[in-house]
């Protein structure tokens, strides 16, 4: 079976990285950049930063900082504009998934006109993207690096998953310097994220011996650092190794896809304006054992990579252990316990099952589930 592997062109990691980026941004002659990112980013500094090493390198910008945490129709058409209106050659997306993938969805737009809904699938456009430098501030997304643009459409309370080769950024900056002292909640939830990616990545449908490496190098990693980024937010060496966990992580799911976790995390988002990584976190137990009804091997493997000794373990059993190296993981480092403490009620299940469903990200889940089954994850996740 032939596939493809998707990747920015370059890809800066470590510490200090920010500086050689700068210096790679030069080398492409753009004129000025649209800086899309959030407003605490802006108001602490961390943007003003960016701005100074572009004009320290004859670079110009203009700063879109209205991007909401999960990115709507409105954030993309108020950025758009503004790029527009400024005539930018490029864009840079300054944050975590959100700046992201409202950057992605600007500069798919800016490139191939029309509404961002029109690119809702797999592989829409004709054209790539205005070029996008994403430099990365926290580590789960892997928005960053990856062909996936998540977008609310407000009116119909759903987030669109946009997966398409245009949207790759052309160059991806981890320096975790940048992700120092962010909050021990914001670090869980994007950890979980991270691991929600490759552990789903691994078990999918599309999965290649590249995916497999890069997944389970991940999980490890992640099972490594995660508490220790969120216990101690200044420790340089645990937000390093979170940094390639996630990027790795994005490198799996970004050429195997993903599976229900995400495609049912994306309803709640929408329905709710729920956090991502949150919801991933809270899923992933659920939706995996679901799974193991026929991945109970590779879940196996997860368990091991997350420092279970498997040794002698039936299939079965080694699936029943990465479900508790999960869920403590996940206590660990504080995430709710179940969807009603988030918000989510019962009355809704119908509607979110019917919209889960038809996201793309379910297409490559290992076992293709009915309304009742995808109903019946939901309610467990409760």
């Amino acid at each position: 079976m032939s596939s493809a592997f998707y990747i920015p062109t370059v890809n800066f990691m470590g510490a200090g990285c920010l500086t050689q980026a700068a210096d790679a941004i030069k080398s492409h002659c753009f004129k000025k950049a649209l800086i899309v990112t959030d407003k605490v980013l802006n108001q602490i500094g961390v943007v003003t930063q960016v701005a100074v090493l572009l004009t320290e390198r004859d670079i110009d910008s203009v700063v879109y900082d209205g991007t909401q945490p999960n990115p709507t129709i409105k954030n993309v058409d108020e950025g758009l504009a503004l790029l527009k209106e400024n005539q930018c050659d490029f864009v840079i997306s300054l944050g975590g998934g959100s700046p992201h993938d409202c950057a992605k969805g600007i500069a798919l737009l800016a490139a191939n006109g029309g509404q961002i809904g029109d690119y809702e699938g797999v592989d829409r456009s004709a054209k790539a993207q205005l070029p996008v430098v994403a430099i990365n501030t926290t580590a789960g997304t892997a928005s960053e690096m990856t062909r996936f643009c998540i977008i609310t459409d407000e009116e119909r309370h759903i987030k669109m998953a946009i997966v398409d080769k245009n949207t790759t950024p052309l160059m991806s900056v981890n320096d975790p310097q940048l992700m120092l002292a962010k909050p021990a909640s914001l670090t869980a939830a994007t950890g979980m994220d991270a691991l929600t990616h490759a552990i789903e990545a691994y078990v999918s449908t599309a999965a290649t011996p590249i995916t497999d490496a890069v997944a389970i190098k991940a999980i490890e990693l992640i099972q490594q650092n995660l508490r220790t980024a969120v216990k101690e937010g200044q420790n340089l060496n645990a937000r390093e190794q979170m940094a390639y966990a996630q990027f790795m992580a994005g490198m799996a799911f970004n050429n195997a896809s993903l599976g229900y976790v995400h495609a049912m995390a994306h309803q709640l988002g929408g329905y709710y304006n729920l956090p991502h990584g949150v919801c991933n976190a809270v899923l992933l137990p659920h939706v995996q054992r679901y799974n193991a009804q026929v991945s109970a091997e590779r879940l196996r493997d997860v368990a091991k990579a997350m420092g279970v000794d498997v040794e002698g373990m039936t299939a079965e059993q080694g699936a029943d252990s990465a479900l508790e190296a999960i869920v403590a993981l996940s206590k660990d480092v504080g995430i709710p316990s179940g969807l009603k403490e988030l918000g989510a009620k019962e009355e809704d299940i119908a509607l979110l099952a019917d919209n889960a469903l038809k996201d793309t990200c379910g297409f490559t889940n290992p076992k293709q589930a009915t309304h009742e089954e995808i109903s019946q994850i939901f309610m467990a996740a409760m």
